[in-house]
């Protein structure tokens, strides 16, 4: 005969997140449908380009920031922060155009990690 012990409220609150709880906290799993390779030490996405933009800055430097925490905080979403890195992504580019509502960007980058 089994008898049934009662679980803390903390037990249970750990148990239900060690169940729940992805493997890797930082990766969604979707990265996984693209073709990837190895460049130098970093894994990217072969030909899949993930974009960002802005508009409306009072200055480039601004519009350039903005651009890129676009860029990032879709690639966050999509593939979590490993994958969202600027600065550790390839084949960047960055274009900056001033127009009468001020300074406006777009990116685009292949995530890499």
């Amino acid at each position: 005969m089994a008898v049934k012990l009662p679980l803390s409220t903390a037990a249970a609150a750990s148990l239900c997140f060690m169940i729940a709880a992805p493997a890797l906290a930082d990766e969604t799993g979707l990265a996984a449908i693209h073709t990837m390779r190895r460049e130098g030490a970093q894994l990217c996405f072969l030909d899949h380009f993930h974009y960002g933009s802005s508009g409306g800055q009072a200055s480039e430097r601004a519009a350039k920031a903005v651009a890129i925490r676009s860029w990032s905080g879709f690639v966050d979403l999509e593939y979590g922060s490993d994958w969202a890195r600027y600065a550790r992504a390839h084949s960047k580019s960055l274009k900056c155009e001033k127009s009468t509502s001020g300074w406006g960007c777009f990116v685009e980058a292949r995530p890499c990690r």
